[in-house]
């Protein structure tokens, strides 16, 4: 496997001298902003990446790939997946951008019908053995049900490029996981780089991609306040290509009305306990499912929240029943990841059920063996069972016990 070391000299600087080389007053500005951020951004300006991932594309010419994406796709991996396709294409690699699961929360819907993104949901019809490989992007197999699928089908995990907490479930053949704010932030670095392709101003589909790619810098950073100054020059970078009145169109989205009725439950059911919010909204559509990291991000705006929890079962006629929770966190030391993981623990495959990354996180649960009933008292039944446990669970990884909150 092919992973690349993060070169730890100032790379950015390069990114320093193209703008300045430009001559413009636009572009002298944008020298000054790198300038004063380069040698705080290690992750930002690593020319051997791009050079390993050209590399690697340059290998794989001709080929066709399926670009695999969590079951619930958000901007950043949307907007990391058109990247990869287009700069895939370079060498003449078809790409398929495929997920299993539901694009739902009003944002991405407008990010792909804006920008006319093609995107794939699986199907029992799709032919999986017909490519010839699979990308995992903002992901490492852990979030998709899709990667099982691919095992059996033998297809080849060949690359892995996501900004999470290693996994180590896949083993590609080439791999590029940096501690960085969003996976947008490592295709921008390619684009910057230009080893595969150099972004031209007012060409439509590199406008098209430097606005997702903004986007999903955004979104993955909550507006760039969590964001490093990896992203700030990511941004900065991209800055010249963007349309902003195409990018407001994609964030001026209304919530639907099942969306405020989850927020408005998370705020009447939630637990707020040593600066902790915990809340168990029940059951919701899979069509409304954004709307728990969305009641996410309210509960964690409270007074004297620092940490805020979402969670709830996943049901509908046909469909697949799954707990589902994010995690949302302004504690600088609240790792995450391992939270979660010590919280929820793992499936017999050893696969966690949660996972995350610096301020933020989700999990996955499956109802399993309950999955199914819709008999309105057994339907109660396990709502609390699984509320109740989940809950417990949160408040001692938490170190607050349980005590008499109806907790457990």
């Amino acid at each position: 496997m092919a992973e690349v070391e993060p070169d730890r000299r100032g790379g950015a600087a390069g990114v320093v001298g193209a703008a300045a080389a430009a001559g413009t007053p636009e572009a002298g500005q944008r020298a000054a902003v790198l300038e004063a951020l380069a040698g705080a951004a290690p992750h930002f300006g690593d020319d051997e990446r791009a050079r390993a991932f050209a590399r690697f594309l340059a290998a794989h010419r001709g080929e066709a790939h399926v670009a695999t994406l969590q079951d619930y796709p958000d901007p950043d991996a949307i907007s990391s997946a058109l990247a990869y396709r287009m700069l895939a294409a370079r060498y003449d690699i078809e790409v398929d951008v495929v997920y299993e699961g539901r694009v739902s929360h009003q944002e991405n819907l407008a990010l792909i019908h804006a920008l006319e993104i093609e995107l794939t949901r699986y199907t029992d019809a799709l032919p999986l053995d017909r490519y010839d490989g699979a990308v995992f992007i903002d992901n490492q197999g852990t979030t998709t049900r899709l990667t099982e699928r691919i095992q059996q089908a033998g297809v080849p995990a060949l690359a892995v490029i996501d900004h999470h907490a290693p996994q180590r479930l896949l083993r590609p053949e080439f791999e590029d996981i940096r501690p960085v704010g969003a996976a947008a932030t490592i295709f921008a670095d390619y684009l910057r780089s230009g080893e595969v392709l150099r972004l031209e101003e007012g060409r439509l589909d590199h406008v098209h991609l430097a606005t997702a790619l903004v986007h999903g810098l955004r979104s993955e950073t909550g507006g760039f306040i969590r964001a490093g100054p990896e992203e700030f020059l990511a941004a900065v970078y991209l800055s010249r290509y963007v349309d902003p009145q195409l990018l407001e169109s994609i964030l001026r989205v209304q919530r639907s009305r099942g969306t405020m009725e989850v927020i408005r439950f998370a705020l009447t059911e939630r637990l707020v306990k040593g600066g902790f919010s915990i809340a168990g909204v029940g059951y919701l559509r899979h069509a409304d499912r954004d709307a728990i990291p969305q009641a996410t991000d309210f509960l964690l705006t409270e007074e004297n929240v620092h940490t805020a929890i979402a969670y709830g079962i996943l049901a509908g006629e046909g469909e697949r029943e799954v707990v589902v929770g994010s995690v949302r966190t302004s504690r600088l030391t609240l790792d995450v990841d391992q939270f979660l993981k010590t919280a929820l623990g793992s499936d017999p495959r050893g696969r966690y059920y949660g996972g995350g990354r610096a301020r933020a996180g989700g999990f996955e649960i499956p109802v399993g063996f309950l999955e199914g009933a819709l008999d309105a008292e057994q339907m109660r039944l396990k709502w609390d069972a699984f509320h109740r446990q989940i809950r417990a669970r949160l408040l001692r990884a938490a170190g607050l016990e349980p005590g008499d909150d109806g907790a457990g």
